[in-house]
C-alpha cells in the first residue's frame, strides 16, 4: 500500500476501530508499529503528525478516547461503537437460533457481525459451528423472497405468487391448483423460527398470513393499494400466532404450582392468580376461545384443569376422550 496522507489517515482509523475498545488501548509507538505492518518496516511516522491525524478524525465525527498512563504516557482508543457487546451477542444468538438459515449463511453473517466491533471483542462471540442445525433447503428462495416482500410492503404494491406445502412424499404441492394469489402486503414478521407475510387476500378481502418459505414465483405488480388504517399488526399477531382467536370470554384454570412462570409468560405478570393450596393456584383471565387455547391447556396434562366456563370444560373433555380412544 502506497504511503501518503490519505492512506495513512484511513489506516489509522482502521487500526483504532479494529484494535482498540474500552479494554484495549494503544500508545503512539504501538500505533506506529502497526502502521509499519501495512506500509512496510522502512516507513517512518512522526508522533506529531499522528496526533494531528487524531484531531482530523475527531473533526470528522470519530470520537477518540485519550487516557494517561504511567509516567504520563498517553493511550488512544475508539469506543463509540454502533452496538454494545451484549447487543452483538443478541444479534448472534438470533442468527444461530434461526432454523431456516443454513450453516454456511450463519457463519457468513456472524463473521460480518464481528466486523462491527474490535477484534478482541469479536473473539468472544460464539462460533456458529457449536450450534449445528439441519439446513433448510428452501433458504435460497427465502433470501430472495425477503427482498421482494420487503420492497412490496414499503412501496405498497400488490404481490402475486403461488402457495403450497409438502405432501407425504416430501414433494411440494401448490394450493388452489396452482392459481396465483393476489395479496396486499402489510407486514413481514418472524415467528416460531419462520418468516410470515401478513396481508389482505384479494380473493375475499380477509387478512391472512403466509409462510415465506412456502411462497413460490413471487412477483411485485405495478398496482398500488391503500392500507387499512384500522388494521393493527400486533393485534393480528396476538390473535393468530399466540392462540388467541375466537370469541372472548372469562376463563378460570387450575394449575400446578410448578407452572406459575409458564402462566405468567403466557398471560403476563398482570394476570390474576390466586393460590388455593401449597401446590395449586387458579388463573382468572379473559381469553379468546379457540382450538389453540384447548391445545395449549392439554399440553400440561394433569397439571392443568379448566374450571370455567362450562363450554370450555366440555370442549376439553371431548378432546381428552378423543385422545383416549387413540390408544384403545
Amino acid at each position: 500500500m502506497e504511503l501518503n496522507n490519505n492512506t495513512r489517515l484511513l489506516k489509522l482509523r482502521d487500526i483504532l476501530f479494529e484494535e482498540t475498545d474500552e479494554h484495549h488501548e494503544l500508545s503512539i509507538q504501538e500505533i506506529c508499529e502497526k502502521l509499519k505492518l501495512y506500509f512496510g518496516p522502512e516507513a517512518k511516522f512522526d508522533a506529531r503528525t499522528l496526533k494531528r491525524d487524531m484531531d482530523v478524525l475527531e473533526d470528522a465525527g470519530i470520537e477518540i478516547i485519550r487516557n494517561t498512563g504511567r509516567f504520563g504516557k498517553v493511550y488512544y482508543s475508539y469506543q463509540d461503537r454502533v452496538f454494545e457487546t451484549y447487543q452483538l451477542r443478541l444479534i448472534n444468538d438470533a442468527i444461530l437460533s434461526a432454523k431456516f438459515i443454513t450453516e454456511k449463511e450463519k457463519k457468513d453473517l456472524i463473521e460480518r457481525n464481528k466486523q462491527l466491533t474490535s477484534r478482541h471483542i469479536a473473539k468472544t462471540l460464539p462460533d456458529p459451528l457449536l450450534y449445528s442445525q439441519s439446513a433448510n433447503d428452501d433458504y435460497e428462495l427465502v433470501k430472495l423472497s425477503i427482498d421482494n416482500v420487503h420492497r412490496a410492503i414499503s412501496e405498497q404494491k400488490v404481490l402475486h405468487y403461488q402457495y403450497g406445502k409438502y405432501n407425504m412424499d416430501k414433494e411440494f404441492e401448490y394450493h388452489r391448483n396452482g392459481d396465483t394469489y393476489h395479496v396486499e402486503p402489510y407486514a413481514l414478521i418472524w415467528q416460531n423460527d419462520f418468516y410470515y407475510l401478513i396481508g389482505r387476500f384479494r380473493g375475499n378481502g380477509e387478512m391472512r398470513h403466509y409462510r415465506l418459505d412456502r411462497m413460490r414465483n413471487i412477483e411485485i405488480s405495478e398496482e398500488r393499494f391503500k392500507r387499512k388504517q384500522d388494521f393493527l399488526v400486533k393485534e393480528y399477531v396476538d390473535q393468530s400466532f399466540h392462540m388467541f382467536a375466537g370469541e372472548e370470554a372469562w376463563i378460570k384454570i387450575e394449575f400446578d404450582a410448578s407452572l406459575l412462570n409458564v402462566v405468567l409468560d403466557r398471560f403476563g405478570k398482570d394476570a390474576s392468580i390466586k393460590a388455593i393450596s401449597d401446590d395449586r393456584f387458579i388463573l382468572s383471565t379473559k381469553a379468546k376461545m379457540s382450538i389453540g387455547l384447548i391445545g395449549w391447556i392439554l399440553t400440561w396434562g394433569h397439571k392443568a384443569k379448566v374450571v370455567s366456563p362450562e363450554s370450555l370444560v366440555a370442549q376439553v373433555k371431548e378432546e381428552v376422550q378423543k385422545m383416549s380412544k387413540q390408544y384403545e
